[in-house]
């Protein structure tokens, strides 16, 4: 009679563990992508290092792959920070087929990190 219950609260945290697990990918992702970029000098140099980066090291992170990543790099217009901001498709995670009666969150995960650029 509790099996059903107890299945759905078992498969409910295993998809919100999964989707959790790749939403602190994401963030993690963008927050060592932004410390990487501290070394640069101009706001070129910034990008670069921060590309290099996730292009290297991103599809090491738990449940991301690097295709499904949209990256944006940008110095803010005050020009004292920039900003390392990623999107990840999350719609090829196993999650989303595990039970159609679940309510999940959105399958697109944005995650941004912040930088205060030095000497300014």
């Amino acid at each position: 009679m509790l099996s059903p219950l107890y299945l759905l609260l078992l498969m409910g945290m295993t998809a919100y563990g999964i989707y959790f697990g790749a939403a602190h990918s994401v963030q993690q992702i963008s927050a060592d992508a932004a410390r990487a970029a501290v070394a640069g000098v101009s706001p070129a140099e910034r990008r670069d290092l921060a590309t290099t980066f996730i292009n290297r090291h991103a599809a090491g992170y738990p449940f991301i792959e690097i295709s499904n990543l949209s990256v944006s790099l940008d110095v803010q217009p005050e020009a004292t920070q920039f900003q390392v901001v990623i999107s990840y498709d999350a719609s090829k995670l196993p999650i989303w087929g595990l039970f159609g009666g679940l309510s999940m969150p959105s399958q697109i995960i944005q995650r941004r990190s912040t930088i205060r650029i030095g000497g300014i």
